[in-house]
C-alpha cells in the first residue's frame, strides 16, 4: 500500500467546511474511478503538530504506484469534471507538502 500524505493551510480558514467538502468531491472522484483505493482527511487538533506541517492532513492511498500514477494522469488532463473537481481544492490551499510511504516490510521486500 502506498500513502500519499499532503500537508496544507486553507487560503481563507472561514472556509474549512467547503475545503472538507471539495476534497472529499476530488478524492472520491478518483476512488470511483479506480484510481485510488481510499483517503482520509484530517485537522491538527489543538495546534499540535510538527512545526512547518499544515493545519489539513489529506492521505490518498493507492494499492501500488502505478495506481496512484493514473491518478495523477488523471489529474494531469486538466479537462472537464476532473478539473473542476481539483481546481476547486488547489485553489482553496497553501503551504503545500507531501510525502510518499509504503507499508513496511512490503511484499516486494525479499525475506519480508
Amino acid at each position: 500500500m502506498q500513502h500519499y500524505h499532503m500537508w496544507v493551510d486553507l487560503k481563507d480558514s472561514h472556509q474549512d467546511l467547503d475545503f472538507a467538502a471539495a476534497v472529499r468531491a476530488w478524492l472520491g472522484h478518483l476512488q470511483s474511478a479506480g484510481r485510488i483505493a481510499r483517503f482520509t482527511v484530517t485537522r491538527r487538533k489543538l495546534g499540535f503538530g510538527p512545526d512547518g506541517l499544515g493545519e489539513f492532513h489529506v492521505c490518498v492511498f493507492a494499492d501500488d504506484l502505478a495506481q496512484l500514477d493514473r491518478a495523477f494522469d488523471l489529474a494531469a488532463t486538466r479537462d472537464g469534471e476532473t478539473e473542476k473537481l481539483h481546481r476547486n481544492v488547489y485553489s482553496r490551499v497553501t503551504n503545500f507538502k507531501a510525502a510518499l510511504y509504503r507499508d513496511f516490510p512490503d511484499g516486494e521486500r525479499k525475506g519480508a
